[in-house]
């Protein structure tokens, strides 16, 4: 690759080979699930895309590089590791210059997975707008990333802690398709639905693949979100599960807490609320998503070859 970013074997192999693959992010890893379950949902994300025919790619910076296609060794490292550094696309010079540690966010995922050319990324729910962001102007970096990054990004929605109108109004802005998969409402992570619409609903990976196709073919560059909502059975209503948000941001308000740290607190605090049913819901939630995200690397792999073999137009 170049001198900072490095794929492992098997992720090279399989790009060579032109296999399908699935990027990973490791801030999921670490910041965003409790040990043991950080760990134990790592490897069964891998298990799965495995399962379904796809070739997982967690990315995580390890001495000065971007190494694409962690092994068991290394995510045991960002799931128990205290010197682990949440890292987006500003933090990755200081990271790689200093050698550090550092767990990807959805937006530094991005980055990686364009540069080792795989198209497909799942994770859990995208950043975006925070509530009161007009007077904070806290907007994740995730949305400036999808606009201009060429990944499909697998997601249940975009996090439920945000304002998701203004979320879905800054993707609009920035000309990124909106994919309601198998629904015509835009999922809300915890919930299947925010009772908001989609820009289009896609019931297959076929379809959805084939949108890719037509958006990265025709030169209009950037990325597109599929929205694929929790299963049925995980679901925390929204009106139930926005209440325990309202509460955990009036309290990291009233603690003082900021910027990169506000995510982790308030999904720790909602567990807590819940009883521990959030975090059911959110591992639930990344396992379907990488299932999803391996049938659409599945799918989108066969339609290349088939248009390179001239099967069809």
């Amino acid at each position: 690759m170049t001198e900072y970013v490095r794929c492992s074997e098997e992720v090279q192999q399989a790009l060579h080979e032109g296999r399908p693959v699935v990027a990973l992010e490791t801030t999921l890893i670490s910041f965003g699930l409790p040990y043991p379950y950080n760990l134990e949902t790592a490897m069964e994300m891998e298990s799965i895309i495995r399962r379904e025919g796809a070739v997982p790619a967690t990315v995580g910076l390890l001495n000065g590089q971007i190494k694409i296609g962690l092994d068991k060794t290394e995510i045991e490292a960002f799931a128990g590791g205290r010197d682990v550094l949440k890292t987006s696309r500003r933090d990755i010079p200081y990271v790689l210059s200093t050698r550090k540690m550092g767990a990807t966010t959805i937006a530094a995922t991005m980055i990686a997975a364009e540069l080792a050319g795989i198209p497909v990324f799942a994770t859990g729910g995208l950043g975006g707008v925070h509530r009161e962001g007009e007077v904070t102007w806290d907007v994740s970096t995730d949305l400036i990333e999808i606009s201009r990054t060429k990944v499909a990004v697998v997601s249940a929605g975009a996090k439920a802690i945000l304002d998701l109108t203004r979320t879905l109004e800054y993707l609009e802005t920035f000309g990124v398709p909106v994919i309601g998969y198998r629904t015509d409402y835009f999922a809300s992570f915890y919930s299947r639905q925010s009772g908001l619409p989609a820009d289009v609903r896609l019931d297959s990976p076929e379809e959805v693949a084939a949108m890719m196709d037509a958006q990265w073919r025709a030169g209009l560059g950037g990325g597109l979100l599929v929205a694929n909502p929790v299963p049925e059975e995980h679901e925390i209503p929204y009106e139930e599960i926005n209440l325990h948000i309202e509460q955990a941001i009036r309290e990291a308000s009233a603690e003082g807490i900021t910027g990169k740290e506000v995510t982790p607190y308030l999904l720790k605090r909602i567990n807590e609320l819940t009883g521990g049913r959030s975090l059911a819901t959110n591992l639930a939630l990344v396992k379907n998503n990488a299932m999803l995200g391996a049938q659409l690397s599945v799918a989108y792999h066969k339609l290349q070859r088939d248009l390179a073999e001239g099967v069809v137009r």
